[in-house]
């Protein structure tokens, strides 16, 4: 997303910069830390370490970013724009990580500098770089918007979700969602008469291109998978199960269609949970008669009871703990007093920082208004 808060500045977030035009005219691109999906906190920041000295994490467009090696013999630093190589031409790219977080980013993709070949730094970014930059980034959006038009004309079932210049201007990265297999030869033929660039096909998923667009979700915040999310795991109805929720696809799916991610945030409390409480097949047996499961509160393990089978008027909660200890009891035939002796839990009720005021006060204002107008009226009568 790019957002322009005025005629001289423009905020880059996909890439994670701003963009400013100086009253020569030349374009000035300066790192802004957080900005970006890909972001990764420092630590380490300020404290040297030579074995990892001459390794930096560079990152591209919202969804891309690598390691690379400083072969250009220039200082570089967190925040410089740099240009590295690339499978064909070269690249641009900002530096955001240095020193040892770079050691701890490595070890979890699993890049050893030994066995792995890492490609390197040329050189620092020239105002000519960007200004190239600049101009294949303005490109994007009608580039995507005609690719559109392209596909849609050859009758193929793909959706083109977003657009990605190298930095020279010489290739572009499609990221497009298909459920099935699609021919691509006319395609890039096309492609590459329009545009006359390299074209790269790369197949994304729903929940990527969520990540790609940006959004709001229904908690007010930030789509996950825009701000951090870069590896999805698969979710299934079993996580809403665990925690039971309502098997409601609309309320279950996010804005990509698919089952939300923050499904899976809190499935292992719950399973941690479940299995401290018993599972109940069978009313539990008291001397005043029978008491049948109604629900079960899995996070406090409490389980609730009533003496009428499917009854919510009146019931009493057991802790999970005294529910195992009945069920054993039954088991060997013997049979406790009564449940009706227990305390039933009362939900506390809101009360402001004070502790004088009620949630509902608003209403009982006006309910007693009503009353007092209909005495008024019947007092005149």
């Amino acid at each position: 997303m790019i957002r322009q808060e005025s005629e001289n500045i423009q905020f880059d977030c996909f890439r994670g910069c701003s963009v400013t035009r100086s009253e020569a005219g030349e374009i000035q691109c300066s790192y802004r830390q957080g900005c970006c999906k890909l972001e990764v906190y420092d630590t380490f920041k300020g404290i040297n370490q030579e074995a990892y000295s001459n390794y930096f994490e560079v990152r591209f467009k919202n969804t891309r970013k690598g390691i690379y090696s400083n072969g250009s013999g220039q200082s570089v630093k967190t925040g410089d724009l740099v240009i590295v190589e690339a499978t064909t031409g070269h690249d641009l790219g900002i530096v955001t990580l240095e020193g040892p977080a770079v050691a701890r980013q490595m070890r979890c993709r699993g890049i050893d500098p030994e066995k792995t070949q890492i490609r390197r730094i040329y050189r620092k970014a020239k105002q000519f770089d960007i200004a190239k930059w600049q101009e294949a980034i303005a490109r994007e959006e009608e580039t995507m918007i005609r690719a559109r038009e392209i596909a849609a004309g050859l009758g193929l079932e793909m959706k083109i979700g977003d657009v990605e210049f190298q930095g020279d201007g010489t290739k572009a990265i499609f990221y497009y969602i298909a459920d099935g297999r699609v021919d691509f030869r006319q395609l890039i033929k096309d492609f590459a008469e329009e545009f006359h660039i390299r074209i790269e096909m790369k197949q994304i998923g729903a929940r990527q291109e969520a990540g790609l667009i940006g959004g709001l979700g229904v908690c007010g915040r930030e789509l996950c998978c825009a701000n951090y999310i870069t590896e999805f795991k698969s979710i299934t109805t079993a996580a809403a199960r665990v925690q039971d929720l309502s098997l409601n696809p609309q309320k279950l799916a996010g804005q990509c269609g698919k089952l939300k991610c923050c499904l899976n945030y809190e499935v292992a409390a719950y399973q941690d949970a479940q299995s401290r409480i018993p599972r109940v097949v069978e009313p539990l047996e008291f001397e005043d008669g029978q008491a049948w499961l109604v629900k079960t509160d899995i996070l406090k393990e409490l389980m609730y009871f009533s003496y009428e089978k499917g009854s919510l008027a009146d019931i009493y909660p057991l802790p999970a703990s005294e529910v195992r200890e009945i069920i054993m009891m039954n088991r060997n035939g013997q049979k406790p007093e009564s449940l009706k002796g227990e305390p039933e839990i009362i939900a506390p009720e809101f009360v402001t920082a004070v502790g004088d005021d009620s949630i509902s006060r608003f209403d009982e204002k006006r309910k007693k208004g009503r009353r007092n107008r209909g005495r008024r009226q019947k007092s005149k009568k």
